[in-house]
C-alpha cells in the first residue's frame, strides 16, 4: 500500500485490509458501517475478509460511508 492519503489495491484481500483499517479509524463496528452503507454485516465481514466476488456497487457504497473514493489506473503494459 502507499500513503494514507492514496493506496494502490491490486487484490480483493488488499481492498478489504484497506476497508478493515478505515472502518476502525473511524471507529466503526462492522454493523455501524452495514448499516450506514445499506448493506448487511455479513457482507461487511466477507469484504474485510477479502472475498473475491464481492458485489462492486455495495462495495464503492462502503468506500463512500469511509468518506474514499476509487479511482481506476492503467497499469504499465495494460491494454489502452
Amino acid at each position: 500500500m502507499e500513503n494514507a492519503a492514496t493506496a494502490l489495491l491490486t487484490t480483493a484481500k488488499e481492498f478489504g485490509a484497506e476497508v478493515r483499517r478505515l472502518r476502525k479509524a473511524a471507529s466503526m463496528t462492522q454493523r455501524d458501517l452495514a448499516t450506514a452503507a445499506g448493506v448487511g454485516e455479513r457482507f461487511i465481514v466477507e469484504l474485510e475478509d477479502g472475498k473475491p466476488r464481492c458485489e462492486i456497487e455495495k462495495s464503492l457504497r462502503v468506500m463512500k460511508m469511509l468518506a474514499r473514493g476509487v479511482t481506476i489506473v492503467p497499469r504499465a503494459g495494460s491494454l489502452r
